[in-house]
């Protein structure tokens, strides 16, 4: 199996509130396609858990979840993270961009240099 696929199998199995998004998207997709299941799941979900809305999956399980996986440096995850999780966070004057604030070490150092604006 694919890294990247591993990664989102290892993400629902850490946060279980993202079984149900899961199970539409392999639903959806036909399978699992990590980049998409991040940018469209995994990012609005943590963001609306973070805000306080309605939303299953825990954003510091999710963050912190996340922060150990980056810390492997497999290229593979280290990718989908940057590409589909990171970039795909809230800009400066958009809700829930204060949870840039909460990413650990690496995830945060990493933010800093693929969006030194925020």
């Amino acid at each position: 199996m694919k890294r990247d696929v591993q990664l989102v199998y290892d993400l629902v199995a850490a946060v279980p509130g993202f079984e149900e998004l899961f199970e539409c998207h392999v639903f959806n997709q036909d399978g699992v396609l990590p980049y998409v299941f991040f940018m469209l799941d995994v990012v609005p979900e943590t963001v609306a858990s973070f805000l306080g809305e309605e939303a299953d999956a825990d954003w510091r399980a999710t963050l912190r979840f996340l922060e150990e996986q980056f810390r492997l440096d497999v290229p593979e995850v280290t990718s989908a993270i940057v590409t589909a999780f990171l970039l795909h966070l809230p800009g400066p004057h958009q809700p829930g961009y204060g949870l840039v604030d909460h990413l650990g070490p690496a995830l945060s150092a990493r933010f800093a240099l693929i969006r030194p604006s925020g």
